[in-house]
C-alpha cells in the first residue's frame, strides 16, 4: 500500500462512519414514525393491561389460506423503536428478536396453536455488514444485510405458517396474540421455540403436555422484565 493510500484510508473510514450515523438517525426517525399509537406504552406490558388476550392493542395482519394451511403476514418493526436498541445492533454482540404468535379463539384465553419466529443478528465489525439468521416454520436462512435490511428481515413476518384448518372450529373467530422479545433473558425460551419449529409444516397445535402450553396469564405476564424490550398485540379475527 502506498503512503498516499495510507493517508487517504482514515478519511475514508471517517466518511463511512458519518454515513452510518446519518443512516442510523434516519432509520430511527422512520421507526418512530411507523410505530402504532400506544406502542411505546407496550414496551413492558403490565398485568392489568393483559388480563385477556382480546384486550391486547389491535394490529392489522394479512391472512391467506394455502389449501388447508393458514398463513399470516404482519409487522412488529416498532419493537426496535428505541434508538438504544438499534445502536446495540452495531455493537458486535448478538441480538435475538423472538416472536411468538399464539392462535386464540375469541372468548377464550388458552391458545390452540403457536407460530414462532426467531431472528439472530451479529454485526461483523471486520466486513462492516450484519449477519442475519432467521428461523421459522418451513425454513432457516442466513444472509448478509445493511441496517435497514436487518430491520425488515427481523421484524416482519411474511406468509408465516400459522395453523391447519383442522385445528379450528368452523365459523368461529380466531386471532393471533403476539409477544415479541428482544434478547430474552431466559435462553430456554428460544431453545423451546427452535424445537417447536422443527415440527412438520403446519404442525403448530398446542396440547396440554407441550412445554410452551399454558394459560394466557402464564404465557404473557411471566415475560415482564425478562428481555431488553417486550411488545405485545393482537390481530383482527379470521374465520375458517
Amino acid at each position: 500500500m502506498s503512503r498516499e493510500s495510507r493517508a487517504r484510508r482514515p478519511c475514508s473510514r471517517a466518511s463511512l462512519a458519518r454515513v452510518r450515523v446519518s443512516s442510523f438517525a434516519a432509520l430511527v426517525a422512520t421507526l418512530c414514525a411507523l410505530a402504532p399509537f400506544g406502542a411505546f406504552a407496550q414496551g413492558q406490558p403490565q398485568a392489568a393491561q393483559i388480563a385477556h388476550p382480546a384486550s391486547l392493542p389491535p394490529r392489522q395482519a394479512n391472512y391467506a389460506w394455502d389449501f388447508d394451511l393458514l398463513r399470516g403476514s404482519f409487522s412488529y418493526r416498532d419493537v426496535l423503536s428505541d434508538p438504544e436498541l438499534v445502536k446495540k445492533l452495531s455493537s458486535g454482540l448478538p441480538m435475538v428478536i423472538a416472536m411468538r404468535a399464539y392462535v386464540v379463539r375469541e372468548g377464550q384465553d388458552a391458545p390452540v396453536a403457536l407460530a414462532p419466529r426467531v431472528c439472530r443478528v451479529v454485526y461483523d465489525l471486520w466486513d462492516e455488514v450484519y449477519r442475519v439468521h432467521v428461523s421459522e416454520p418451513e425454513r432457516e436462512r442466513d444472509q448478509a444485510a445493511v441496517l435497514d435490511g436487518v430491520i425488515r428481515i427481523c421484524t416482519e413476518a411474511r406468509d408465516l405458517p400459522v395453523v391447519r384448518r383442522s385445528l379450528l372450529d368452523v365459523k368461529q373467530a380466531y386471532f393471533l396474540a403476539v409477544v415479541v422479545d428482544v434478547n430474552p433473558v431466559v435462553p430456554e425460551i428460544v431453545d423451546q421455540m427452535r424445537r417447536w419449529m422443527s415440527r412438520p409444516t403446519g404442525s403448530t397445535g398446542i396440547g396440554p403436555s407441550d412445554a410452551l402450553f399454558g394459560s394466557f396469564a402464564q404465557l404473557f405476564v411471566r415475560q415482564i422484565a425478562t428481555s431488553d424490550r417486550t411488545l405485545t398485540f393482537r390481530t383482527q379475527d379470521v374465520v375458517p
